[in-house]
């Protein structure tokens, strides 16, 4: 007789996340989703103050957190917070900014700020996570998972955003090669490439009736990308339901880079 097919889970319990960028908009979603499947949640981020908001609402819907007050950018501090973790299996790299500008307006400021916490941090921080993975000797066997939030404008060019582009298909390709890396080793690593989200940061970008319609007319489903479905996106490849799944990116834009 042939085996009962059984749809393979999508929960997280036993499982150790840790989520940069915690403390407001995708990564509070991810990490409020990720302990809504189980997971224990470590946030990390700049600011405790929003850090400890983030908590206490995890934490009255019975989720488990910690908290971890770090930039990125400081190479030492993050990979010391990392190392000092007594076990880790799911990594979401998601601390990020834009400075929308014209091409030949962009200031070395601008340009180091993006090439630090969009690029050089994400890989200083996912080689700090994947070291912390490996030291589990069965890490081949239970799995470990890289989560790289990158966005539509990885996959696009688009006004304005040069370095912004420019960071994301850096990351695209950090995923990949990554992914390919680490299988042998149990790691899978995707990335997550979401439109324009209904977060502060969105609402300061687009900040005129011209920029939001310029928005709107690009996502041919009518809507900003919500929080939640973001969150539902991370849940699901953290998760064992997406065993199979390495190296590429799930675009959660409404249909934009369909166009």
């Amino acid at each position: 007789m042939a085996a009962v097919l059984k749809l393979p889970s999508f929960r997280l319990d036993g499982k150790v996340a840790l989520v940069t960028g915690a403390g407001r908009g995708l990564g509070a979603a991810m990490a409020a989703g990720f302990a809504e499947a189980g997971a224990e949640v470590i946030l990390l981020g700049r600011t405790r103050a929003h850090l400890e908001e983030v908590s206490r609402q995890i934490e009255s819907g019975g989720g488990r957190c910690s908290l971890t007050a770090c930039d990125v950018t400081d190479d030492e501090s993050v990979r010391r917070a990392i190392a000092a973790l007594p076990r880790l299996d799911i990594l979401v790299n998601n601390a990020g900014t834009n400075f929308p500008e014209p091409f030949t307006s962009v200031s070395d400021e601008h340009l180091d700020t993006m090439l630090d916490l969009n690029v050089r941090a994400y890989f200083v921080v996912a080689q700090a996570a994947v070291k912390k993975m490996l030291e589990d000797p069965a890490r081949q066997a239970s799995g470990g998972v890289v989560l790289n939030i990158s966005s539509q404008m990885g996959h696009v060019g688009s006004p304005n955003r040069t370095v912004y582009c420019m960071t994301k298909h850096a990351v695209e390709g950090l995923t990949k090669a990554m992914a390919v890396e680490l299988a042998a080793r149990g790691i899978r690593v995707n990335s997550i490439g979401p439109t324009f989200v209904d977060t502060p940061l969105a609402r300061r970008i687009a900040d005129t009736p011209e920029k939001r319609e310029f928005i709107m007319s690009r996502i041919p489903m009518g809507r900003l990308c919500r929080v939640e479905d973001i969150m539902a996106a991370a849940v699901y490849l953290a998760s064992p339901a997406a065993a199979m799944i390495t190296g590429t990116h799930l675009l959660v834009d409404g249909g934009w880079t369909a166009q």
